[in-house]
């Protein structure tokens, strides 16, 4: 189970959306904010994040309608909001816990978000480490077909998802059969993370509707972002998993290719597939530290 936060607290969104900030791990330590991917939520990836807290402040939250949110206006939940969304939790974090050097670790939707809105808004993060961003890739390049299948794949599946269980368990055995590289105690994590108890139905719901999950898959298709990548205000490190899988996945290989063409730091994770930080998480962890050591943010 996560453990119970240090500290939490609802920042509110410009529409009115609330979105609940935790804070885990050692406050004197270096600042490290994380989020998740679609459909899923942080408390998810506690293989990843939770061997880090007794070097580091941990902050993390769910992007709106996921994880720990109350639902809120389904037309709004969209990549306009995830990208003003980010600029208020930052401000946020920084009116409760002070303002301190961090560094941005985000995963798949959260990555690509992070992305956008430092283009938008400037340097937020002193580094940010991007796990597997979906980045669409421009007209024209090899690519983008398979991106483009991908994503209407992973939103045709979202919309067939099972939406409601008896109980947590039962969409457990699900991600053990469809994801068997996961850590053994991660997949009981996740559907917890990702599924909300309904007390008048007395079952369990997805925190996220499966219809918004597909869509925000159907719309990750900003081709502008791919040129401006390597013009992030802050050190950038792309983290992805294993491109030479029979399986591999188009975030991996547009993960190596946007490092090539933009000269930037990359890993690529052994044997893993888009959940890598719940597949290999000391893996990920030396990833992430070897690259915030740089730049004097890691606890070593």
């Amino acid at each position: 189970m996560v453990p119970r936060a240090r500290h939490s607290f609802g920042a509110t969104m410009a529409d009115g959306a609330i979105i609940r900030v935790r804070q885990h791990g050692n406050p004197s330590g270096p600042r490290l904010i994380m989020s998740h991917g679609n459909g899923l939520a942080i408390d998810g990836y506690f293989p990843f994040w939770g061997p880090l807290r007794d070097r580091y402040e941990i902050v993390v939250f769910d992007f709106r309608n996921h994880g720990h949110n109350p639902l809120h206006r389904e037309d709004a939940h969209q990549w306009e909001s995830f990208v003003s969304d980010l600029e208020t939790v930052l401000q946020t974090i920084e009116r409760e816990f002070g303002r301190r050097r961090s560094a941005g670790i985000f995963h798949s939707l959260s990555a690509v978000t992070a992305a956008i809105h430092s283009l938008r808004y400037g340097k937020r993060f002193d580094a940010m480490v991007l796990f597997e961003p979906p980045i669409f890739p421009p007209a024209g390049h090899r690519l983008r077909g398979g991106q483009s299948e991908d994503k209407n794949s992973l939103a045709v599946r979202a919309r067939r998802r099972t939406e409601r269980y008896a109980d947590p368990s039962m969409l457990a055995a699900q991600f053990r059969k469809y994801n068997p590289r996961w850590q053994p105690e991660a997949y009981e994590l996740m559907a917890r993370a990702t599924l909300r108890h309904d007390s008048r139905a007395g079952d369990y719901v997805l925190a996220c509707p499966r219809e918004l999950e597909a869509n925000v898959f159907s719309t990750v298709a900003d081709p502008e972002l791919w040129s401006k990548l390597g013009a992030l205000p802050c050190p950038l490190k792309l983290v992805c998993g294993d491109p030479d899988l029979p399986e591999v996945g188009p975030p991996a290989l547009i993960g190596r290719e946007l490092a090539r063409e933009h000269h930037l730091p990359y890993e690529a994770i052994d044997g893993t597939t888009h959940f890598l930080q719940i597949e290999k998480p000391r893996a990920c962890i030396h990833a992430v530290e070897s690259f915030l050591a740089r730049y004097d943010l890691a606890a070593l």
